[in-house]
């Protein structure tokens, strides 16, 4: 039955999302086809997977046990903060913070967590800042 509710909902959402997909337009055209193909063809794929695990049998549901159920809030909760924190923490920082919690949450120990995290916030901020030019925040307390 869970199978079911979540192709349903995911059915609303792609075909909300396409209706939204349909009305983007560009004031100039910088591709021979224009910005609205990619996002139509995302969504009718999602869609096209929503509507099939929506017709096909359902499988019996296990659920899965309180501990897991637990470090999936905590999960989400973390990757809240991070998005909440990107900016003003900045990407190294946020970064850092977000490895190392999920590090622990998969049962690393507090130092191989922080040394990871640490380690992971700064090659993927030098590798996104430096090497592909992408600007990234680097938080107020840099600037």
């Amino acid at each position: 039955m869970s199978d079911r509710i979540f192709a349903g909902v995911g059915v609303l959402l792609c075909l909300g999302g396409l209706l939204v997909a349909w009305q983007i337009h560009s004031e100039y055209s910088y591709e021979p086809v224009g910005p609205r193909p990619f996002p139509l063809g995302i969504i009718a794929l999602m869609l096209l997977c929503s509507v099939a695990l929506l017709l096909r049998r359902p499988d019996a549901v296990d659920w899965p046990h309180r501990r897991v159920v637990q470090r999936l809030v905590v999960m989400v909760i973390v990757l809240l903060m991070y998005a909440w924190g990107f900016e003003w923490l900045g990407f190294p920082l946020a970064t850092a913070i977000l490895t190392a919690s999920i590090g622990m949450l998969f049962g690393a120990t507090l130092p191989a967590a922080g040394i990871s995290g640490v380690v992971l916030g700064l090659l993927l901020w030098f590798a996104f800042d430096r090497l592909l030019d992408v600007t990234l925040p680097l938080g107020v307390w840099l600037n």
